[in-house]
């Protein structure tokens, strides 16, 4: 019998059905696992249609039994106390949010309420991020990294996830403490593209403030509007004219870079996150593009 399970929004057959109803896209959804080369290290599903908005844990948890999470449990290399490290990781911005650590019952218990779930080696509890804050971190897939002994959890936290306000725990940069070790500046762990809309922010803040008056690109461009979008399509055709010239591949890389760097300030101007727009794009893996540009409402 499948188990009964708490994520919310969705209605299941249960009972020892196959088949999982998605109220919100009126499918079936009907799973199968695909062994790993390293004999279930990683443990993927498939769905028999292309309509649903779910998370590939979202999907599968519906057909989780006790046999099957002990059969994942089993093939995880716990230490000598019965525990793994656990990351938890944004799922769309790639962001560490914070580590861990799980026992089987935590592991078990992410699966079943897609909420991450470590064991606290100080109470010797389990304990679920965000039941103080609320600031819950909603699982959408579990990773087993290749010798099995430390898992990613990967999810889309509701709210910062750091104890002290911060978006993730990790904020500290090595190299600013061995600059200046007697200023302790607080600075988040940023890849390429959250760095790039970190500077945007925070040259629209120095508008915004009338901090800063040294001249700035960007600055003129969140200004200017009708600059900013001549640019955005100045750059998108010089973008194409490196496919229809066939241009070297740095060449399409430099422009594309130009085109992104251009609409995220766009982006910036409108007050949207490159988070949400990622949140869109991973909404649509799961759905054909064709269906879903069709069932785009018309623009007046």
């Amino acid at each position: 019998m499948a188990a009964s399970l708490s994520c919310p929004g969705r209605a299941w057959i249960q009972g020892g059905s196959t088949l999982s109803w998605n109220p919100r896209k009126s499918t079936l959804v009907s799973p199968f696992f695909v062994k790993s080369p390293r004999n279930f290290t990683v443990v993927r599903m498939a769905v028999s249609v292309e309509k649903s908005n779910q998370s590939p844990l979202e999907r599968y948890e519906a057909h989780l039994d006790d046999a099957k999470v002990n059969l994942l449990l089993d093939r995880i290399k716990w230490d000598d106390k019965g525990l793994v490290v656990a990351i938890a990781q944004n799922v769309d911005t790639g962001a560490i949010l914070m580590q861990g650590f799980a026992n089987r019952e935590a592991v078990a218990t992410t699966l079943r309420s897609c909420k991450a779930t470590f064991y606290s080696r100080s109470r010797q509890s389990l304990w679920t991020k965000g039941e103080t804050s609320m600031n819950f971190i909603n699982v959408h897939d579990v990773f087993l990294d290749c010798d099995r002994d430390s898992i990613i959890y990967f999810g889309k936290p509701d709210g910062p996830t750091c104890h002290t306000g911060a978006e993730t725990c990790y904020y500290t940069s090595v190299a600013d403490v061995l600059k200046l070790p007697q200023v302790e500046e607080n600075r988040l762990a940023l890849t390429t593209l959250y760095s790039l809309e970190s500077t945007i922010a925070q040259r629209k803040a120095e508008i915004v403030e009338a901090q800063n008056a040294k001249p700035s690109w960007t600055k003129k461009l969140l200004l200017d509007e009708k600059l900013l979008c001549s640019k955005i399509r100045e750059e998108a055709g010089e973008l194409c004219q490196t496919l229809e010239n066939a241009e070297e591949s740095k060449r399409t890389a430099s422009e594309m870079a130009d085109v992104l760097y251009h609409s995220m300030v766009l982006l910036a101007n409108k007050g949207v996150k490159m988070e949400e727009v990622l949140a869109v794009l991973r909404e649509r893996f799961s759905q054909s593009g064709i269906e879903e540009k069709s069932s785009r409402k018309p623009k007046h």
